[in-house]
């Protein structure tokens, strides 16, 4: 059973640092792109940044210095490190999994979810 389970939440100032963990268990494999993402409500989810198997990094645009997606494959374990934090950055933060395709590794299909953890920046 696949489970992906995020941590290090909360509430900061504008320009403060959080560092969100997502212990992931139960892939059968390693080829898999694990990707943030982040939803306010009524809005659509975004995603954030994503690490491909072949580590292969992508952030959207306007997260790009501030942001940095990390994993450490011992403790199966995929971060988010977050600087420089802004207020439009509050949401729920989301950590998912996509099996990568043989060919390129395209991922596409976040079968599997965590249940989120909530960061709230206050100006």
């Amino acid at each position: 059973q696949v489970q992906l389970v995020e941590s290090g939440g909360g509430s900061v100032q504008t320009g403060g640092s959080l560092r969100l963990s997502c212990a992931v268990s139960g892939l059968t494999s390693s080829a898999y792109c694990l990707k943030w993402f982040r939803q306010v409500p009524g809005k659509e989810r975004e995603g954030v940044a994503r690490i491909k198997p072949t580590g292969t990094i992508w952030y959207k645009d306007s997260v790009k210095g501030r942001f940095t997606i990390s994993q450490d494959n011992a403790k199966n374990t995929l971060y988010l490190q977050m600087d420089s934090l802004k207020p439009e950055d509050t949401a729920m933060y989301y950590c998912a999994a996509a099996a990568a395709s043989a060919i390129n590794f395209v991922c596409n299909d976040y079968s599997y979810w965590g249940q989120g953890t909530q960061v709230i920046v206050t100006s």
